[in-house]
């Protein structure tokens, strides 16, 4: 069984945004981060990838999102698209390209138009890009049937501040 994810991003404009996807990331094991357009090019010094997540997952520029489908995915646009599907109810597909939107914009229709699933966060109003992705890969985390050891897991996440634990 696969269990992949890989993420687009169409034209982000902010490094802060890049940044923490770029965390979320690494937090939920993506195989690699790619975006399109020139503005993250231009705000890319002001860089905000504060666990360097970028020394093990690639994240790359591509002139269309639609060249840089991994083999055997499945594309996943996730938008404020009429006619998507509430994320609650979707099923994330094992091998999966997620393309997101901009923060200020949306993906082109030709995009869309060949995307296996599109998808939509039901809140009053958007969600930041970074949010979103955290959100999404969240949630195919939890509707994953994947057995999680707490212990070890939180051992080796957490800050090396952090040594507190639950007592019985």
């Amino acid at each position: 069984m696969t269990n992949k994810a890989t993420i687009g991003l169409t034209n982000p404009k902010s490094p802060s945004n890049v940044g923490a996807v770029m965390r979320a990331s690494g937090c939920y094991q993506v195989e690699s981060v790619y975006y399109t357009g020139s503005r993250y090019g231009f705000a890319s010094k002001f860089h905000t990838d504060t666990k360097n997540v970028s020394l093990n997952i690639p994240l790359s520029p591509a002139k269309s999102l639609l060249d840089v489908v991994p083999e055997g995915a499945s594309i996943v646009c996730v938008d404020l698209v009429e006619g998507a599907i509430p994320l609650p109810e979707f099923q994330h597909p094992e091998n999966a390209f997620y393309i997101f939107g901009p923060e200020d914009g949306t993906i082109e229709q030709s995009v869309v138009d060949n995307a296996a699933d599109v998808v939509y966060i039901p809140t009053i109003g958007c969600m930041n890009l970074a949010a979103t992705v955290n959100v999404v890969l969240y949630d195919r985390l939890a509707k994953a049937k994947i057995s999680i050891d707490s212990d070890d897991l939180i051992r080796n996440s957490r800050d090396t501040n952090n040594k507190v634990k639950v007592r019985s």
